[in-house]
This record gives structure tokens, C-alpha cells and sequence, in this order.
């Protein structure tokens, strides 16, 4: 068993915001083996207090309204918050057996490791979604990354501090394109309450992604990290020692270097039907009375 914390920053359903972020928290809740304590807000996709009323309508939907929701910090360096106390305090309750999901900004990370100096010493992992190793060059335009470069100095204190961080890059996410044909197949015709609350949810997603970025389908970048927490062995670890700054986390690059000033695991995704079917039956398995 995991016991996972999710810091994210899900606007799951809300218009012309990524979907993500509630795919991966589907995907953990459809993992048997994923405990989740509770939910982190944090801001990115949209603002803190979209993010947390999003976190909490989609608990509500689920069944799932035992799982707390903590307001993080709604701007960069805003690190005193009640998120950041929360996940300080479940590193000491669950001290070495903690599992972090982190999918939006870093600032809720930086905030509790402002609260105890030890913080890092007490996870046990931490797995984020974010940053670039060069450019996302899509059809129609070239995408900025939106996680790292949110609160750079955060993201430099988890890369740093951290201790077994992977980093789930944006370019290594482009490796899977889920389609709407896929989804059809998969998700749309199933009479599964869970698959059907995925497409009334998600349907608008491929349409946006066609329009803005000449896409024909979405990545699914936040689901990546969660699966890549719970099923490892899907995946081909990279150790990659660093040498990041503040100046390059705003716009959140990640500088490989022979000498540098931290080493992240990037973990680049195996065999494409492997991925996908674990992510689809996760799905499948969440249950919606």
C-alpha cells in the first residue's frame, strides 16, 4: 500500500482548463493499492480558489467526500498556507512511507519545508509533473511550460532538497497521444458510471486541443506522473544529474549537466499499449454508487 498525497492543481470539467490533474486523481482512486490521504490545492491551471472548489465538487461526485481538501498558497511565495502545514504533519504521521503526486505548482512543497527544515527527509518519494528539456513544438504553436515556471524558486527547493524526486518532463510526456477514436472505443461506449462521468467531462478537451494546438487528441500529462507513482515498472528510469537555476525555472527548462547542483530521476515511458491499458483499467475500477 501507498499513502499518497495529491498537490495539485485540478480544474477538472471547468471551461477551457486542462483535465488532467482529475484523470490522475481517477487513475489513483481506480489503484488498488494507492491509499489517498488527501488533496493539496495549489494554483496553475487556474486560480487557488477554482482549483479548491474544483477538488471539492469532483470529491462530492465521486463518493469521495472522506478525503480532505487543503487550501495551499494562491500565489507564488505564498508558502505559509494550510496545505503546507498538512503535508508537513502527514510526513511526520506516515515518516518514510510518504508518496507525493505533484502536479501543479511547487509552492505548497516549499511552504512545508519552510515549516520543518526535515520535511524532505521524511518522504519517501516524490513524483512531479513539470518541467522541459527543450522546446514542446506542437502543429500550430510552441507551448510553454506551465508547472516548474509558476514558482521557480519553489520548484528549485523540491529539485534540490528533495530526495527520490522524479520528474515527469513534458517532453517525455509526448511519447503518448490518447485520441478521440481511443477514448470511443474505450471510454464512450462503456455503460461504466465512471467511464461516463470521464466523457461528460472530457469531451470538450480534444476539441480545444485540435482548435488551439493542432493536436488530434490530448497528452496526458499529470495521469503520466500518477501512473508512473504506482506502476514503475512501466517505465525506463534516467538518472540525470542537473544544474538548474531560478533563471532558467522561469520558463521551466532543465539544464543536464556533467557537474551540477542536483540529480532527478526523468523516467520515459516503456511500451505504449502497456501504459494505456493500465491507465484505461484504473479508470474502469473506480467505483461510483
Amino acid at each position: 500500500m501507498k499513502h499518497v498525497i495529491f498537490d495539485c492543481d485540478n480544474t477538472f470539467g471547468v471551461k477551457d482548463c486542462d483535465v488532467d490533474d482529475g484523470l490522475a486523481f481517477m487513475y489513483l482512486l481506480g489503484c488498488p493499492e494507492a491509499k489517498v490521504h488527501g488533496i493539496t490545492a495549489t494554483y496553475g491551471n487556474n486560480r487557488l480558489d477554482v482549483v479548491y472548489n474544483t477538488c471539492r465538487n469532483m470529491l462530492k461526485d465521486l463518493g469521495r467526500e472522506d478525503i480532505p481538501v487543503k487550501m495551499g498558497g494562491e500565489r507564488c511565495g505564498a508558502y505559509e498556507s494550510e496545505a503546507a502545514d498538512y503535508l508537513a504533519e502527514m510526513a511526520d504521521q506516515y515518516a518514510g512511507s510518504l508518496s507525493i503526486l505533484a502536479t501543479g505548482s511547487l509552492t505548497n512543497l516549499r511552504g512545508a519545508y519552510e515549516r520543518d527544515n526535515h520535511f524532505f527527509e521524511k518522504v519517501k518519494e516524490i513524483v512531479v509533473m513539470g518541467g522541459i528539456t527543450s522546446p514542446l513544438v506542437f502543429e500550430k504553436k510552441v507551448m510553454d511550460e506551465l508547472n516548474f515556471s509558476c514558482d521557480p524558486f519553489a520548484t528549485w527547493t523540491v529539485l534540490t532538497k528533495g530526495r527520490n524526486v522524479s520528474v515527469i518532463t513534458g517532453n517525455h510526456c509526448l511519447k503518448v497521444l490518447f485520441t478521440r477514436d481511443e477514448y470511443k472505443e474505450r471510454l464512450f461506449n462503456s455503460d461504466n458510471r465512471a467511464a461516463a462521468y470521464i466523457r461528460e467531462k472530457t469531451d470538450y478537451w480534444f476539441g480545444y486541443n485540435e482548435e488551439d494546438y493542432g493536436i488530434g487528441g490530448f497528452y496526458n500529462w499529470d495521469v503520466t506522473a500518477a501512473v508512473y507513482l504506482m506502476n514503475p515498472e512501466l517505465f525506463t528510469d534516467e538518472r540525470k544529474t542537473l544544474l538548474i537555476s531560478t533563471e532558467d525555472l522561469k520558463r521551466g527548462y532543465l539544464q543536464e549537466a556533467k557537474e551540477g547542483n542536483c540529480v532527478c530521476n526523468l523516467p520515459v515511458i516503456g511500451e505504449e499499449m502497456a501504459f494505456k491499458d493500465q491507465i484505461y483499467d484504473a479508470w474502469m475500477r473506480v467505483p461510483m454508487d
